[in-house]
């Protein structure tokens, strides 16, 4: 259900920030007030604590068709229900409940302090998570968790997480290593690494310094590695044709720098490399069930941690923008909600 924040009506009740075109975050990035929504059929009205900030929201605002004159942006966010729509248990009044896809579909995100969405896209959230955190999982938290479990046979394996350091590497690293996988990661700065190596990941690659390949080949003795979770095919593509890349080693992957390239057919095939791609806004509902349940419950057994990167207020959201844009800031970006 797409709901109308009417600037017309001059009803003006809620904080909220918003861009009518693409372009740069200071020449689009808009903070005022809006009307705000209430809970529609199936659906549920949180009162938002936290927005977290991702490059897909950034690269939504310079780049994707507005599907609507005004979009307030990011999927992700946490917060308190204070209203439920017919057929809402009206007990969920009160709880504390992560969100996704928040604006993945919709003209309205979690850059604001009320969002209606459908009930099951506010999930409740595990005892001792603060808000904070909980703004990181719609996508970060869910990439991960989905790319682990698509994942076979880990025990014991090598795997190569690209990025180690970035927001889903993070997760991913830990997940993996819960699962008795030998995690290898890539990296870009010190801080990236140390992050890693926070969470247990022993064996890290400065990409823009070593060589990817030998320093596989060196950790794996040899065999070089069964499974990937890469974040940029257009780069880890070149891996496969390497023996850094074993033989039916399975690569999974959920984004890539370049759109257009190309790859040799027979080196895929005579290695039997097995390829999958996701979506993690456009899930089954089993998997996003599962994975949902079962993120949830690594939270709730402690068996996570999480990394907020930097806080901001949401009349900085264009310096939030610029930060994660600019690909130096480690951990997530998260507004707080006045």
């Amino acid at each position: 259900m797409l709901h109308l924040y009417d600037i017309e009506a001059k009803v003006f009740d809620m904080r909220a920030a918003w861009y009518t075109q693409n372009g740069s975050a200071k020449d689009t990035l808009i903070v005022g007030e809006v009307h705000t929504p209430s809970a529609g059929k199936g659906e549920v009205l949180v009162k938002l604590k936290t927005s977290g900030v991702n490059p897909s929201d950034v690269k939504n605002r310079k780049n994707r068709p507005l599907i609507a004159p005004q979009i307030i942006p990011h999927s992700d966010g946490a917060g308190v229900i204070e209203q439920v729509g017919e057929g809402v248990d009206p007990a969920r009044i009160g709880e504390r409940v992560w969100i996704w896809n928040g604006q993945f579909g919709r003209a309205f995100g979690t850059a604001c302090q009320y969002i209606a969405l459908n009930a099951k896209q506010a999930v409740k959230m595990p005892d001792g998570l603060d808000f904070a955190s909980a703004a990181c999982l719609g996508i970060p938290g869910l990439t991960a968790f989905e790319a682990v479990r698509l994942c076979r046979d880990l025990k014991d394996q090598w795997v190569l997480v690209t990025g180690a350091g970035s927001a889903v590497g993070f997760y991913a690293s830990q997940m993996l290593i819960l699962s008795g996988a030998k995690v290898i990661g890539t990296v870009g700065s010190k801080e990236r690494a140390t992050l890693a190596q926070s969470v247990g990941v022993k064996h890290l690659i400065d990409y823009k310094q070593e060589s990817v390949e030998d320093r596989i080949l060196s950790i794996t003795e040899g065999q070089g590695v069964a499974r990937v979770i890469d974040l940029d095919f257009s780069s880890t593509k070149e891996l496969i044709s390497s023996q850094a890349i074993a033989h039916h080693a399975q690569i999974v992957c959920y984004g890539s720098n370049e759109i257009d390239f190309s790859m040799t057919f027979r080196t895929l095939l005579f290695k039997s490399i097995e390829l999958k791609f996701f979506l993690v806004y456009d899930l089954s509902d089993q998997a996003r069930q599962n994975d949902v349940v079962g993120l949830n419950q690594l939270i709730q057994e402690g068996k996570i941690q999480h990394c907020v990167g930097k806080r901001f207020s949401l009349a900085e959201i264009v310096q939030a923008h610029e930060a994660v844009e600019s690909g130096q800031l480690t951990g997530n970006a998260v507004i707080e909600i006045d």
